[in-house]
């Protein structure tokens, strides 16, 4: 084919050739030829469009048809044989314009419009070459890895992502989970297709992994100059990485929590979440009670932890806790370090403690010796936390001459003397430390130039003296004599350094008068000596029995004083009763009982002239009761209250004849009533002697008048009572009538309890003087008492 276009090719130069002779023969032929009003020109069109290639001739003559890569398509308007394409136009505007729709990716080619030679020999003619680009979207694209990846934190993986189809080749975007484009560690590639029109684009992006990427998706977009509408394709990165691990110092727990571990069981694991202030950046107190916090994030989640302190492993630490319960101060800056292991790898987090604690010496001033004119330095080192503010004082001047750990000076008579260290922590208290600078000299004896001892005890003389440097020797002289160990047995020398100086004691056993006088103390430095006379004298001795009389002299009066002052207070509390012509009248209103008050008369101390302790419930003799009464001259004022009324009660020995009299003027009245009195008194002869409770739980004290006759060998007349009663006083001098019953054969229930009554005026006890405190004792008896005469002794 090639070979028949070059030979038409030729054949139309030959024509043009010849055309061009015709024409350069006749100068108005030139108005006849045929030309082109407007020509193709080079386009772009997307697969899918229409294109239209403009082509008008002027003053067409010959045979017009378009050329597609050098191919003629045709002379008629519709192209037969090519359906997508025509010529549009009108002859008679000469537009013979190439029309393609649908455009496809085989219409990628040149185009030229031609003319042939018209008839009258016009030359040919031919347009100029149009190219038509067609472009092809890409397809959408695709990573050949899938919708999931899996990778392992910081080991590089490769995701690759394939467009295909595009023309020309398609453009590939990376983007991140977070939005952001990624440029570096990406490879892209080109590679055309068979048809040799098309490419194929290839993306690979070379990621490392970060615990940021996980769960994240990676965008792969794709896109040409065809549609820059982007195509997209994502990828979802499961990263596994080694846990991220923080430590956090928590606050104070109120227990000590968790497992014992080392540090003799101070440090322990708790599990459990987080709970508590975070104590970043605050010191902890000393002796309080710690909680560390080891947070990990970790995939897998599956993790183990360990604790350490200073790189010491804690045993029992595989907890997310660790509890320190007495932190001191030999955890401050410790590093608390917690490990946590996966299947990926371990990561670890550490925390430095700091702890708040007293102020304590590390190093105290330590005293010295120096000459005048010399240079020293006394050093204080303490520790705490936060740092001491130390103050040097020199004393007794109290002034303040350094603020540092370390104080310098010249030694001189002014500078010589003690020193004060002072170390003050806020929040604690303040310590102090002292030490001496002592100027060399030669010594100097400050005893007491009299001395005392006991003849034929042992005796002691003291010599003390301030020596720097420290004395070399010290001895003692009596009547001339050096004493030694050779002076004999008597004497004895102790030497023993004291601050500052020495002190020598001699001592002298079972001293007698001859070991009394005058001795001299010597003492001897490097720089000289001092000698001292010190008096030894006799003191008068006291003897042992004196000492022993006078001391037990002092402890008799010393006890004597003490019972006074008892039985002061005592009688000072005792309440003053009132006169026994002042009676008060005491009435209780509850449940209805009686409240009896036992006033003394002038010549009684005492409320009831027998008292009876039957808290072991046993009474003696039980063929009989006894009477217990208080004296006449007490008198037993009861109030009782029944349904409202109120009966005064005046019991005394002259009321008793009163009270029969009236019972046996009732007993005459009826002989209803008399048949029920006698049988209430059968009633309360049948009542056996019963035990006797104290309601309050106190000691029961009173009168207890039976029911039963009396019957004693004595030779006393027999009384006999209507009712069983216990009087009993309450502390307040009081008392309460109370009643113990024990029915039987009546048909009541049979109870045992101590209840109030209501006793009336006309059944007034009966009282026995016999047992009145006065009774047989005439100096306690009033004048107008009636009592029988105590029995004799015969």
């Amino acid at each position: 084919m090639l070979d028949t276009m070059q030979l038409l090719l030729l054949a139309t130069i030959a024509g043009m050739g010849l055309r061009v002779g015709v024409v350069r023969s006749s100068p108005y032929t030139s108005y006849q030829n045929q030309r082109f009003a407007m020509e193709p020109q080079d386009q772009t069109a997307v697969v899918g469009a229409r294109v239209t290639l403009p082509c008008r001739v002027v003053n067409k003559q010959g045979t017009l048809q378009w050329t597609k890569d050098d191919f003629g398509l045709g002379t008629s308007r519709d192209l037969s044989g090519f359906e997508r394409y025509a010529m549009v136009g009108s002859d008679e505007e000469g537009d013979y314009s190439l029309d393609i729709y649908p455009v496809m990716l085989d219409d990628d080619a040149r185009y030229q419009c031609q003319v042939s030679p018209g008839p009258e020999a016009q030359p040919a003619i031919r347009s100029t070459f149009a190219g038509l680009t067609v472009l092809v979207p890409p397809e959408s694209p695709k990573i050949t890895q899938g919708d999931v990846i899996f990778a392992t934190e910081d080991r590089k993986v490769e995701i690759e992502c394939v467009s295909v189809g595009g023309k020309p080749a398609a453009e590939i975007t990376w983007i991140d989970g977070l939005g952001n484009v990624l440029t570096d560690n990406i490879e892209y590639t080109v590679i055309p297709l068979p048809d040799l029109r098309r490419f194929t684009a290839k993306s690979v992006l070379r990621l490392t992994p970060k615990k940021e990427h996980h769960n994240t998706n990676f965008t792969c977009q794709a896109q040409n100059t065809a549609d820059r509408t982007y195509r997209s394709a994502k990828i979802r990165v499961e990263v596994k990485y080694a846990p991220k691990v923080k430590v956090n110092v928590m606050g104070s727990l109120p227990g000590g929590a968790g497992a014992s571990g080392s540090a003799g069981g101070a440090v322990g694991g708790a599990g459990g979440g987080a709970s508590g202030g975070h104590f970043a950046g605050a010191r902890i107190v000393e002796h309080s009670q710690v909680r560390l916090e080891c947070r990990a994030d970790a995939n897998p989640s599956d993790v183990r932890y360990r604790w350490f302190i200073n790189d010491e492993p804690i045993i029992g630490g595989q907890k997310t806790e660790m509890v320190i319960r007495n932190v001191t101060r030999k955890f401050h800056d410790a590093i608390v370090k917690c490990e946590v292991q996966n299947s990926v790898g371990k990561s670890e987090d550490s925390e430095t403690l700091d702890i708040s604690y007293a102020p304590s010496f590390r190093q105290r001033p330590q005293s010295m010796e120096a000459d005048v004119g010399s240079v020293v330095s006394l050093s204080c080192e303490v520790d705490s936390n936060p740092q001491p503010e130390i103050v040097w004082i020199q004393h007794p001047s109290d002034r303040v001459v350094g603020t540092s750990t370390n104080l310098t000076f010249s030694v001189s008579n002014e500078t010589a003397g003690r020193y004060y260290c002072k170390a003050n922590v806020p929040g604690y208290a303040e310590i102090s430390a002292d030490a001496y600078v002592y100027l060399k000299g030669s010594p100097a004896i400050g005893s007491q130039r009299t001395q005392y001892g006991l003849v034929g005890d042992t005796a002691r003389i003291e010599c003390f003296a301030s020596s720097v440097p420290r004395a070399r020797h010290v001895s003692w002289t009596f009547n001339g004599q050096e004493i030694s160990s050779e002076s004999g047995h008597d004497y004895s020398i102790l030497v023993d350094a004291v601050p500052g100086g020495v002190k020598s004691t001699l001592i002298i056993r079972d001293s007698q008068a001859y070991h009394y006088g005058k001795y001299n103390c010597t003492v001897v430095n490097d720089y000289g000596n001092d000698v001292a006379e010190i008096q030894l004298q006799a003191k008068k001795s006291v003897s042992l029995l004196m000492t022993i009389v006078g001391g037990i002299s002092v402890v008799a009066f010393l006890l004597v004083l003490t019972i006074l002052v008892v039985v002061y207070i005592k009688c000072k509390k005792r309440t003053k009763l009132p006169p026994a012509d002042v009676i008060s009248e005491h009435q209780i209103t509850k449940n209805g009982g009686v409240s009896c008050k036992l006033e003394p008369g002038d010549r009684t101390s005492n409320y009831s002239d027998l008292k009876v302790d039957i808290s072991g419930g046993y009474v003696p003799y039980g063929d009989y009761s006894t009477h217990y009464s208080p004296p006449p001259q007490y008198l037993t004022t009861c109030s009782t209250k029944s349904n409202g009324s109120s009966t005064i009660l005046q019991n005394n020995h002259q009321n008793q004849l009163q009270l029969q009299q009236q019972q046996g003027h009732q007993s005459h009245q009826s002989h209803q009533s008399h048949h029920h009195h006698h049988q209430q008194a059968s009633n309360a002869q049948t009542l056996p002697m019963t035990f006797l409770t104290n309601s309050s739980g106190g000691s029961l004290t009173g009168s207890i008048i039976g029911s039963r006759e009396i019957r004693q060998d004595n030779g006393l007349p027999s009384l006999q009572s209507t009712t069983a009663s216990v009087v009993s006083s309450s502390p307040n001098g009081s008392c309460s009538n109370q009643s113990t019953v024990n029915a039987s054969g009546n048909g009541n229930a049979a109870t045992s309890a101590t209840t109030h009554v209501v006793v009336p005026s006309s059944m007034a006890l009966s009282v026995d003087p016999r047992y009145s405190a006065i009774y047989g004792n005439p100096y306690l008896r009033s004048s107008n008492s009636s009592l029988l005469p105590p029995p004799t002794a015969v």
